[in-house]
């Protein structure tokens, strides 16, 4: 490890870093066609998750106006949950385990240093945006607790983050956007007021 990773807060090693050794040459040996699905999952898999998030609003339409006020902050809550995320990591300053472990190539280039580890933003993001759709309906929220328990296990199979990193991802994830949206559904009476306006053809179906 080099001398600035070794100044860092925290060093994930001890924690699970014998678990992440083991998966990460488990992972190298997956067949090709595999290794290469879960390579484009773990990069591009927040784009379905986004597609959700759109379908949510869109069903929505035909919901109470806490419902649909929740469908409309899903953004923002995933975007506080992922500023909240960058701030932690900011301050454990983790390094990423293919920073300082010794392992074979992993699926996804592995990051700088400085792109700190713990918690997983992917992760983060994923189950952020299944506790709000969650508290907007309940298919599309399975739907995305599905893709955020595939992605958190994508993130360490990839090779870029220890187990650990994924837990806290998903515990932040989850306390942030499950409170944010139930914070977002008292704003039900702003979303009344614009059902009789101008926006009215977006937020009635």
């Amino acid at each position: 490890m080099n001398r600035s990773a070794s100044l860092l807060a925290l060093d994930g090693r001890g924690v699970d870093g014998g678990l992440y050794q083991r998966i990460d040459h488990w992972a190298q040996h997956l067949p090709a066609p595999v290794r290469h699905v879960v390579a484009a999952f773990s990069a591009y898999g927040l784009v379905l998750v986004a597609v959700l998030m759109l379908l949510a609003w869109w069903r929505a339409r035909r919901a109470d106006s806490a419902t649909l006020a929740r469908a409309l902050a899903a953004p923002l809550v995933v975007t506080v949950a992922f500023a909240a995320d960058t701030l932690l990591k900011s301050v454990l300053r983790e390094p990423r385990p293919c920073q300082v472990l010794e392992a074979g190539p992993t699926l996804e280039a592995c990051p700088g240093v400085g792109d700190w580890s713990l918690p997983s933003n992917h992760t983060v993001i994923v189950f952020a945006a299944a506790a709000v759709l969650w508290q907007v309906d309940r298919r599309l929220g399975a739907v995305a607790l599905v893709l955020a328990i595939a992605m958190g296990v994508s993130r360490v199979l990839v090779g870029v983050h220890y187990p650990h990193d994924v837990v806290l991802g998903a515990v932040v994830g989850t306390a942030a956007g499950y409170g944010l949206a139930l914070l977002a559904g008292r704003s039900a009476p702003l979303v009344d007021r614009a059902r009789e306006g101008r926006l009215r053809r977006w937020l009635t179906a």
